[in-house]
């Protein structure tokens, strides 16, 4: 049994947009962007916002409570108040389908 689960239409997250979905529990974030798809936990590491509600800008996530950054690709921090990284999940996209394998879940 593959990993990997459906987790939206590629024609619903169009190149330069974010939406969250859930996948096994968990609310997940998947970003289109110029580089390729990615997929990251929606909650914020530093105060629990959703990130759905900030901005996404090329590969930066942009925190909607208080500023945070985050890198898509990788999750690290590029910019405070969030001091961990945010976890983040294997993406492929199978004809027009994302599919997203989830990583561990975080301590």
């Amino acid at each position: 049994m593959s990993p990997f689960e459906a987790a939206l239409k590629l024609a619903e997250v169009p190149p330069g947009s974010m939406r969250a979905c859930v996948i096994g529990g968990r609310e997940i974030l998947i970003c289109h962007t110029r580089e390729g798809v990615f997929a990251l936990d929606n909650i914020c590491t530093h105060a629990h916002a959703r990130l759905c509600e900030g901005r996404l800008r090329a590969t930066r996530l942009v925190c909607p409570l208080h500023g945070a950054s985050f890198d898509v690709r990788d999750g690290r921090v590029l910019g405070p108040p969030a001091e961990l990284p945010l976890p983040t999940h294997a993406v492929r996209v199978i004809g027009d389908a994302i599919e997203v394998a989830l990583g561990p879940l975080p301590p």
